[in-house]
């Protein structure tokens, strides 16, 4: 009888060698079954070698092709082996968690619609199918589902709005554009559980009558866009997608077109540009039309919430902020990778018990939140709870659920000016706050790294960065101030 061995298949285990490992237990004379599954998320054990056993999967991490003879030299290992980790859904950093979005992740062949409805897949669809377009946007509105790609905005809301407004045509379009820095867990869905992310849209649709919809995703995700074109196709011939016409559409590159309004511009062909609002895309969307535009996690929330019912994701949460977040670790931490916890969780316990320090072993100096524009949060703040009111209160944020780890060695003020420069190379243009205070930014900061005017040229940096704010026409030029605010509030000796 043959043991399945399970090799990951996402971009990370890739990079490290995953597929040598694959090539490498084909030459081993052993009764073996490969089997190519998505990432379980723990990026700092990549590639983890999983094999099955009565009791359930054996993890082996770090595993490479050269120990593969050594690793199977007595025949396949079992829990008794040096190398074995134990029950991989024992581990603390998998068990400590409440899998809900990236709940199929790792345990299946991501592309195999027998595996996604052995797990549960299209659960969510039945349901809707037997509801009402109301219905359905009465349970994502009571589940209390908000944005997750960053303004936290009620998807509810959202689709009441595409609901009641007119139109011969209306759209779902899907963010997949995923360009802050620290996040991946659209590029883990994409790559690892595609079907839990057009099982989303195919609900959106049937909630506000859209029968078209596209996913605009990262230039830079090649095997995102290669599953999700061969999910589609598969679920087209499948029967599911007989009454909604679903495309991929590469994007521009550019990070502005994470944006929702400049992203329906690149959807249409056109330079990727903000568009002034009112109109809401809701109301005028893409060509014109209202559209829903929600972002990978927001959409592959839905099954489960249509699933289990609006009661079952408001349990999760703290205050307002309801149901769980996909939080991802990186930068300079020890355990990097994925962890989907209630909302509630303090910052602390996600770097310390989650991500167990930095590793480099040097204290933890800051902490990055939401991307590349967010702020710089000092450890007299990590015991904020995981909470959008909680964050907006310290001048943080959430959003993508990105959190990047500095120690104790960087230079947070060289970091400050990096966001000012960042600003100015990935603005649009179309407004002259962001376009001309960015540039002018850097300038002030550069002027006060070299001891000119101190004083008076940080009066007229915060000066810049509230007209940056207040002025701009969008998040990017209105967010790039918040790291420099930041560390001019919390590390002023480095600015």
């Amino acid at each position: 009888m043959s043991v399945r061995v399970y090799v990951p298949s996402d971009s990370t285990a890739l990079s490290l060698g995953a597929d040598d490992i694959a090539r490498g237990l084909g030459e081993i004379d052993l009764d073996i079954e490969i089997i190519r599954n998505g990432s379980r998320g723990l990026c700092w054990l990549e590639p983890l070698l999983e094999i099955d056993s009565p009791e359930g999967r054996l993890g082996f991490a770090n595993v490479t092709a050269k120990e593969l003879s050594t690793l199977f030299s007595d025949g396949v290992p079992g829990s008794a082996h040096p190398r074995c980790l134990g029950l991989t859904e024992e581990l603390p950093y998998l068990k400590q968690q409440r899998r809900l979005t990236s709940a199929r992740i790792g345990l299946m062949k991501p592309c195999s619609l027998d595996d996604y409805r052995a797990q549960g897949g299209f659960t969510g669809l039945t349901k809707a199918l037997e509801m009402s377009c109301e219905e359905i946007v009465a349970c994502v509105t009571d589940s209390g589902l908000r944005g997750r790609g960053g303004a936290a905005f009620p998807t509810g809301i959202k689709w009441q709005t595409v609901l009641s407004a007119e139109g011969d045509k209306k759209y779902i379009v899907c963010n997949a554009d995923e360009g802050d820095s620290g996040t991946y867990v659209d590029r883990l869905i994409m790559e690892c559980d595609p079907y839990t992310l057009i099982e989303g849209i195919i609900i959106a649709s049937l909630a506000v009558n859209a029968d078209e919809g596209y996913i605009y995703c990262r230039a830079e995700y090649p095997l995102a866009l290669e599953r999700l074109q061969q999910a589609i196709e598969l679920a087209t011939d499948a029967g599911y997608l007989k009454h909604f016409k679903l495309q991929v559409r590469k994007a521009a590159g550019a990070y502005i077109c994470g944006e929702e309004t400049s992203l329906l511009e690149s959807l249409e062909g056109k330079r990727g540009q903000v568009r002034f609002r009112p109109p809401l895309p809701a109301i005028e969307g893409l060509f014109g039309k209202p559209t829903v535009v929600n972002n990978v996690i927001s959409l592959a929330s839905i099954p489960g919430i249509l699933a289990g019912g609006a009661a079952s994701y408001q349990a999760y949460g703290s205050g307002r902020s309801r149901g769980t977040l996909t939080v991802q670790l990186a930068g300079n931490i020890k355990r990097g990778g994925l962890v989907e916890v209630p909302f509630g969780l303090s910052l602390r316990q996600l770097l310390e018990d989650f991500g167990g320090g930095t590793a480099s072993g040097r204290p933890i100096k800051a902490v990055q939140a939401g991307g590349p524009l967010g702020a710089y949060i000092p450890p007299a703040l990590f015991d904020t709870p995981l909470d959008y009111e909680a964050f907006k209160a310290i001048g943080a944020m959430v959003g993508h659920g990105g959190l990047v780890v500095f120690d104790d060695s960087a230079d947070l003020g060289q970091m400050a000016r990096f966001a000012m420069e960042f600003c100015a190379v990935e603005s649009c243009g179309k407004c002259t706050p962001c376009r001309i205070g960015s540039v002018r930014g850097v300038e002030v900061i550069d002027r006060i790294h070299q001891g000119e005017q101190v004083e008076e040229n940080r009066i007229l940096l915060r000066d810049l960065c509230q007209t940056m704010i207040d002025g701009s026409l969008c998040a990017l030029g209105g967010m790039a101030p918040f790291p420099v605010l930041s560390v001019m509030e919390h590390f002023p000796d480095e600015l």
